[in-house]
């Protein structure tokens, strides 16, 4: 009987409601890699995301370690605390708390000056990311690598959980002609990768400029999966950016930002941004019939109505849907977020409007624009992508740092 009741406990674990994991991030582990960073004088690119288990801040962590030497910190979008809005630009300042100068990555320059290097041994970088091309923290870390590389620093990334997982890749592989600060490399929307991969991965390619390559060294996680959402690692979800407030937004991003390169709200200065979307001249019932109709594997649409304090359509009243998320295992939230746009280019196609450098940019191609602007069927360009994913799932494995 004992044995039976252990059993059931067992299988409960690993069900659908299952057992959280005690996930260490590398910020938990540096302890484990002194030598690192012992004696160096280190800077560090970081937000308000960077705690450990302990709810320490990556700098108190740091002056716990002997002969460390934190001498200056960098901040990305959203600045040191994350509270700056989207495309906001940070001035450089100095840190109230702790004294130290804070060097604005999202102002005057997104690359770290050699004059701002000065000083500095190792530059170790600490930011939840959310698993997805264009959120702008991995393109920070790009450049960061870069002019590590050319100023002969050392760089060291202490990974963090890809918030969605690492098993699910998705959409089109950025076309070099489209890079910019929302994508810079060849990798899908969803690309599956840790921050400590992806890094790994960007230097094993010789994606930075000129080809060179960065003295790299990442402190990998331990207790974390590929196949683990970050409910399910015992951390604390802290927003990465003001419009990423949970794990269902993280879920239907990599789909629903793709709604910035139209004219449509997608839900900035709301409760629910990316998961409720809208405009003034839509009708929200109707489409989320429609929406409902596409039968969209884990979504379900519901109308609703919005003012938004902020962004486009700011205090006017829009009628749109909010988002359902029914299986967030099944879900294909690129391919979604593109059906959904081409639904609503055919329901109003005399109120719709394109962002299209925008939009293409996200994406990473303009053939899906152009595919819904001229009505051509997507599934075609649903199996060429796939299976270009695919692909990249097999460039990349030499990168990983965790089981499947």
């Amino acid at each position: 009987m004992r044995r039976t009741r252990a059993l059931s406990l067992v299988i409960l674990c690993w069900s659908t409601v299952a057992c959280t994991a005690e996930v260490r991030t590398g910020l938990d582990n540096v302890a484990n890699h002194r030598s690192l960073f012992a004696g160096r004088r280190i800077g560090i690119i970081a937000n308000h995301t960077a705690y450990d288990r302990q709810g320490r801040f990556i700098v108190d962590v740091f002056r716990g370690i002997d002969g460390a030497q934190v001498v200056a910190l960098f901040s990305p979008e959203h600045g040191l605390y994350g509270v700056e809005e989207a495309g906001e630009t940070i001035d450089d300042r100095r840190d109230p708390k702790y004294g130290l100068p804070v060097h604005s990555l999202y102002g005057r320059t997104r690359k770290p000056t050699p004059q701002m290097l000065e000083g500095i041994d190792v530059l170790v970088f600490d930011i939840q990311d959310v698993g997805v091309r264009f959120y702008t923290y991995i393109s920070t870390m790009s450049l960061v690598m870069e002019a590590a590389a050319e100023c002969g620093k050392r760089f060291i990334v202490l990974d963090r959980p890809n918030p969605i997982g690492g098993t699910k890749v998705e959409g089109p592989i950025l076309e070099p002609s489209l890079a910019s600060f929302v994508g810079m490399h060849a990798i899908p929307v969803r690309h599956g990768l840790t921050v400590g991969e992806l890094a790994r991965m960007i230097d094993g390619r010789g994606w930075l400029a000129g080809g060179v390559h960065v003295d790299l060294s990442v402190v990998p996680m331990t207790g974390w999966d590929r196949t683990m959402w970050y409910d399910r690692t015992g951390l604390v979800f802290r927003k990465p950016s003001p419009n990423m407030p949970d794990l269902e937004t993280a879920t239907v991003y990599p789909g629903l930002c793709l709604l910035e390169g139209t004219n449509l709200s997608e839900g900035r200065g709301t409760t629910m941004p990316f998961r409720q979307f809208g405009a003034p001249w839509i009708d929200g019932a109707k489409l989320a019939a429609r929406l409902n109709g596409l039968n969209l594997t884990g979504l379900k649409f519901h109308a609703t109505t919005f003012t938004p304090t902020a962004s486009k359509h700011q205090g006017l009243l829009c009628s749109g849907v909010r988002i359902e998320v029914t299986d967030r295992d099944r879900l294909e939230p690129f391919w979604s977020g593109v059906r959904i746009i081409n639904e609503i280019a055919r329901m109003a196609p005399e109120k719709f409007e394109w962002r299209a450098d925008h939009f293409d940019r996200l994406c990473g191609t303009a053939a899906i624009r152009e595919a819904i602007a001229n009505r051509r069927p997507l599934p075609p360009l649903c199996e060429t992508h796939r299976a270009a994913c695919e692909s990249f799932q097999r460039i990349s494995r030499p990168y990983l740092l965790y089981p499947d």
